[in-house]
């Protein structure tokens, strides 16, 4: 075992010595207790590393300790998985132990323990089950943070794809958990750790950059250190100068994933104030920028506005003498054990925190996010966790001079919705700074956002739940559209489903679709087609997460029914012998023409023949036709077809995918040119594209290749049109 992991492994009597040198009165007896009983059960189990298992929970616990969390949460965590890996039940823990720890084990044991059928909705439904758990006992999610950490201290012995799953995980659910939470060291600890499986190389270079640099940068900050302390020792009293290496997986974000070199980032080294008072804070903050010139939009005030996670400090980039920037922050003691602890100082600096520090209002988000996933589809929550817990924040101004924090990337109807339900479900545009935006525009921090809203109750547009970044409005949006729109659901879940379906070649007859999908729609908790349509309507169920499934259940099913290139016939085939298509040794035969692909006249075709329904015939370049035909699974049934030389009174429907430059008018001038060429309209759909674009799809009856040939040509000479193609 190396030195680097052997670090890692610390004993009872460690633990002990931690617990020592805090500041708390821990119950000894009982944590020893707890050891005890560990150490018995476990016996001779070792971890996969072949160390005693016992080292486990024991190096959990002094990373507890080393938080200051309370003695029933060491005594927890020292028993851990007791319940889970020895024949132990609940029931005794909660004798010999009493029923607050084994709440604190069934808590932790809960949320790995639910078998579900994707590796999806396993996460979403343990990342419910963590946040239910947190709402109960916030120690509980502290415990398990702690045993994820040790865990990936000593993940070297497992293979490297699990260790990349592992560390994956820890970078979507538990690092944004910690950093909501506030627990910088844990936080950064679980990042650094995961950056350095997920990208070894980059970790590599970073760690090797950081090195060169470090002696220089040392140096530097030492005197900046000793500056400052002389300058500010005679002006404020218990002042506390400190030096900050930013965190190689901060570093990795910037370089990395920003682009920026290692001299772009003017926070890898940073000095850190901490004073007595806030007012204390703000003296400070004036001598630094008289001591040392402050660079423009550099400079943030969290102790006006905290973070979400409670985090407070003046931040300022400023450039010495020596030409070389730099970043202070300066906070109070208060704020310095939170902002390292987070929800964690509750525990470790209760008694000498005057501040109102009320558990339950720090833990509202929970509840928030509980009540915002409550109607929704349980994989929401996964999102939910990338999003809103992501460490990016935006800080905007209501007119009142109320502070709302958003995650980075929010649009003003997320402000709408974050302010109350009513005024996003009512809200018809928005004021930033005084003047009117799109309804799309991102927020940024500083900015003093106004809603616009109106007493009709007219609700929100189904399209702003592809604008909005929080789970909270994108929730509140599914909502109102469930309650009061459920006929317009389920014509756009129907429409939905059938276009996905058109997509993937899924053709089922109207009359079958309800059975066909029976499963589909009781593991959607759904009572009737209709409800499953309604679902798909307002979001609560998400198509790309069940089509897969859709589509191997119906080619297992369809399989011997349908050809292999499916076919939807619209209407009764029509014999041709002489007109139309001829099909290579077949003089009588039933032809239909394939809507995958719309055949017209001109176009290289080629036919495949059905079971029972005749000829099909295709484009050759039809995605439904094999490119080889030799290698088709059965390729006698592929035979060459060619058209008429004349074709009388036939026509065919085809359809046009137009984008053009978006303007009022655009499909009047469409329509009419359509019209004034005495051509049949099947269906014409428009919608407009994020970069201001229009996407026009039209179904036209055509004669033939040439026909339509005709037909584009004269459409692109109308003004905007940017490119016209067959679908």
């Amino acid at each position: 075992m190396s030195e680097t992991t052997q670090k890692f492994y610390q004993d009872y009597h460690e633990l002990v010595e931690l617990m020592k040198k805090s500041d708390h009165s821990y119950n000894y007896e009982l944590v020893e207790r707890a050891y005890r009983f560990a150490e018995e059960k476990h016996g001779d189990q070792r971890r996969a590393s072949g160390i005693p298992y016992i080292l486990h929970p024991t190096s959990v616990a002094c990373i507890l300790a080393e938080l200051g969390m309370d003695s029933e949460s060491i005594a927890a965590s020292l028993l851990h998985d007791v319940v889970e890996d020895t024949p132990v039940t609940l029931e005794e823990i909660v004798k010999l132990f009493g029923q607050e720890i084994a709440g604190l084990i069934d808590g932790v044991t809960k949320l790995g323990k639910i078998p579900y059928s994707s590796r999806e909705e396993q996460q979403a439904e343990n990342i419910r089950k963590m946040l239910i758990a947190m709402s109960n006992d916030i120690r509980v999610i502290i415990i398990k943070l702690a045993d994820r950490l040790h865990n990936m201290r000593t993940i070297e012995c497992m293979k490297e794809q699990h260790r990349r799953d592992k560390a994956l995980e820890v970078m979507e659910v538990y690092a944004p958990i910690a950093h909501r939470l506030g627990i910088r060291t844990i936080k950064e600890e679980l990042e650094d750790l995961s950056i350095r499986y997920l990208d070894p190389v980059g970790y590599a270079e970073i760690e090797r950059q950081l090195e060169k640099k470090s002696k220089d940068r040392i140096q530097f900050v030492a005197e900046i250190k000793q500056h400052l302390y002389d300058r500010l020792k005679n002006e404020i009293s218990n002042v506390y100068i400190s030096g900050r290496v930013k965190s190689i997986h901060g570093i990795y974000k910037k370089t990395f994933m920003k682009g920026r070199t290692m001299d772009q980032i003017y926070d890898i080294f940073a000095v850190r104030v901490i004073v007595d008072t806030v007012a204390d804070c703000y003296n400070v903050l004036g001598v630094v920028h008289d001591m040392f010139k402050p660079l423009p939009n550099r400079f943030k005030d969290y102790i006006s506005t905290p973070k979400p996670n409670m985090y407070q400090s003046l931040h300022t980039t400023v450039i010495g003498k020596e030409g070389v920037p730099f970043e202070i922050q300066i906070r109070t003691w208060e704020m310095h054990y939170t902002a390292e602890y987070g929800i964690a100082a509750h525990w470790k600096y209760k008694e000498g925190i005057t501040k109102k520090d009320s558990l339950d209002e720090r833990l509202a988000w929970i509840r928030k996010m509980l009540e915002n996933q409550s109607d929704n589809d349980s994989t929401d929550i996964v999102r939910t966790i990338k999003m809103d817990l992501a460490p990016e924040e935006v800080f905007i101004f209501t007119p009142k001079g109320d502070v709302i924090n958003l995650p980075n990337g929010a649009t003003v109807i997320d402000v709408a919705y974050a302010i109350h339900t009513e005024v996003g479900n009512r809200m018809i545009g928005a004021k930033v700074d005084k003047r009117i935006v799109p309804i799309d525009y991102k927020v940024r921090t500083g900015e003093i956002v106004e809603i616009i809203t109106t007493k009709e109750s007219g609700g929100p547009k189904r399209d702003w739940l592809n604008i909005v970044k929080t789970s909270e409005a994108r929730s509140k949006i599914r909502l109102w559209f469930k309650r009061e729109r459920r006929d317009e659901n389920i014509a756009e879940g129907r429409a939905q489903l059938e276009t996905e379906f058109k997509r993937l070649g899924i053709h089922i007859p109207e009359k079958e679709t309800e059975k066909f999908l029976a499963d589909v729609i009781r593991r959607q908790n759904c009572n009737s087609l209709e409800d499953f349509y309604a679902s798909i309507g307002y979001g609560g169920v998400q198509l790309w997460r069940i089509l897969p499934k859709i589509k191997e259940e119906y080619f297992k099913k369809y399989a011997e029914q349908e050809s292999a290139a499916p076919v939807v016939i619209t209407e009764p085939a029509k014999k041709r012998v002489s007109g139309g298509v001829h099909i290579e040794g077949i003089d009588d035969c039933l032809v239909k023409y394939s809507r995958c692909c719309n055949p017209l006249p001109g176009d290289d075709i080629i036919g495949f023949i059905t079971r029972g329904y005749g000829v099909s015939i295709h484009k050759r370049n039809c995605s439904n036709v094999p490119k080889r035909i030799e290698e088709a699974d059965e390729p006698d049934r592929w035979v060459k077809a060619e058209w008429a030389d004349q074709i009388t009174h036939e026509t065919f429907q085809s359809t046009l995918q137009i984008m053009a430059t978006d303007r009022t008018g655009l499909l009047a001038d469409i329509t009419n040119q359509l019209f004034a060429m005495h051509l049949f309209i099947h269906a014409l759909n428009s919608r407009e594209t994020k970069n201001g674009m229009a996407h026009i799809e039209v179904s036209i009856t055509v004669n033939g290749i040439n026909h339509l040939k005709m037909v584009i040509s004269r459409l692109s000479g109308i003004n905007g049109i940017v490119s016209i193609g067959r679908s």
